[in-house]
């Protein structure tokens, strides 16, 4: 048996488990998320978990303080130069951030994931091979950390790195060194 940061048994990726994620994280990041997707679903706004809670539900439960979504452009309002959230986008809830991330920013590719997300547990959750993705864009320590913990859980490689070629060829070689960090751990 494998064990993660968290000392929680690891499972296949393929298999996404939100309840187990939110059984571990705290109990108003939870309440969070949920209020948050409820909104966003009032107010007409494609969403999908992202961050923590989506590396969560792939396979790698860790602990996280805040809530990310990947939403469509609809969540935003631009007026000229000026781009601000549409009026109800929660941005806190009970103390917990709420973070959201434009396909316009990341790549054109991802209006197509909030088409058609995984669902689990009532969420949208984004794809474990734009997951990885998000997090190669990110550059940051801890996101590397958790594309690490993707791929010893089980994150299909290939699959990853047919996406990687397809939309960030630049990205290829990191997510490379992280693959073969992995294979030695």
């Amino acid at each position: 048996m494998h064990l993660s940061y968290a000392q929680n048994p690891r499972r296949q990726v393929s298999l996404m488990d939100l309840k187990e994620v939110f059984r571990f994280v705290a109990p108003r990041v939870r309440e969070a998320a949920v209020k948050t997707s409820d909104q966003l679903n009032r107010l007409g706004i494609r969403h999908a978990l992202a961050g923590g809670l989506a590396v969560g539900a792939h396979g790698c439960i860790r602990a996280t303080a805040d809530v990310q979504f990947l939403v469509g452009e609809e969540a935003f309002e631009h007026q000229g130069l000026l781009v601000a959230f549409k009026a109800g986008v929660f941005i806190e809830v009970d103390g917990v951030r709420i973070d959201y991330l434009s396909p316009t920013s990341l790549g054109p590719q991802l209006e197509e994931v909030l088409d058609h997300p995984p669902m689990n547990e009532g969420f949208a959750v984004v794809p474990i091979e734009v997951l990885i993705y998000m997090k190669l864009v990110a550059k940051r320590r801890r996101d590397m950390v958790d594309v690490i913990e993707l791929v010893k859980a089980g994150a299909g490689v290939k699959h990853v790195r047919e996406y990687l070629r397809e939309y960030a060829v630049e990205l290829v070689p990191c997510f490379e060194e992280l693959v073969n960090e992995a294979l030695v751990e």
